[in-house]
């Protein structure tokens, strides 16, 4: 498929999103949303894609939503759009495929939104993180209110969100926002950890993602029941047999996604 505002590459088993719209810092409107969509389908359907990246163009990873598009919007049209941006979330939460935020710059309002779903946070030294919001008479609607919370705690998150400051890379690592830092180039750095998780068997790549997003939500009796059932499943892989006798014979596993 052709897209229009973001570009879609595979390199080997990883698959990289560039947000596309620089003179508009890369801003979330339907479109984009619809084309993100599409393209978090695309990957989820193509074995051979076993990690997802997602980054901007230019100075921003996504500095909101499409103020532009918005500021007329009636409530109705408000609600489809929010919609929108939760389904596109949960696609990338819900993925069998782990993915990397590869926030190059600002990463406000949708872009946090965005880079909240996903698994891993890289950060250039020079990113800004930030739920602005507030400023507009308005709250999160992709998810901010809740993704934030879970992530960095209530009291943490509501400052952000009802101040709607931004703030730095080094603030957003501290807080739990960031996994990494980054001095150099962010997708680089991006890529070389996709291709460490990419190494590994698929299966379990997509047990793991499951196990944790399922327990975050059931009590922990019932997240480690869960665990075991997954824990035994393993056993019938060809992955885990691959592995183990791997490690006996001190060689490196050739895992076949099976």
């Amino acid at each position: 498929m052709s897209y229009k505002n973001i570009i879609v590459q595979k390199e080997k088993h990883i698959g990289i999103i560039t947000i596309n719209r620089p003179k508009a810092l890369n801003a979330l409107n339907n479109e984009t949303i619809l084309e993100l969509i599409e393209a978090v389908h695309d990957f989820h359907n193509d074995k051979k894609v076993k990690v997802g990246i997602i980054t901007g163009e230019g100075k921003a990873f996504i500095a909101g939503a499409d103020i532009k598009e918005m500021k007329d919007m009636t409530p109705l049209q408000a609600k489809e759009f929010a919609t929108m941006g939760h389904q596109l979330m949960q696609l990338i939460e819900n993925s069998t495929v782990p993915y990397i935020a590869a926030v190059n710059g600002f990463a406000l309002g949708g872009g946090c939104e965005l880079m909240l779903a996903c698994d891993i946070c890289l950060a250039s030294k020079y990113a800004l993180f930030g739920q602005p919001e507030i400023n507009l008479g308005i709250h999160p609607g992709f998810g901010g209110t809740q993704r934030l919370t879970r992530r960095i705690g209530k009291i943490k998150a509501l400052d952000l969100l009802l101040t709607g400051r931004n703030i730095k890379a080094d603030e957003a690592c501290a807080l739990g926002l960031v996994n990494t830092i980054v001095e150099d180039n962010v997708l680089d750095a991006a890529k070389e950890l996709a291709e460490s998780i990419a190494v590994k068997s698929s299966v379990q790549i997509g047990f793991i993602k499951e196990l944790v997003n399922k327990g975050l939500n059931i009590d922990l009796k019932s997240a480690c029941d869960l665990e075991i059932g997954y824990f035994s499943a393993s056993f019938s892989t060809h992955d885990q047999k691959e592995g183990m006798n791997a490690f006996v014979e001190k060689r490196q596993a050739n895992f076949k996604d099976k």
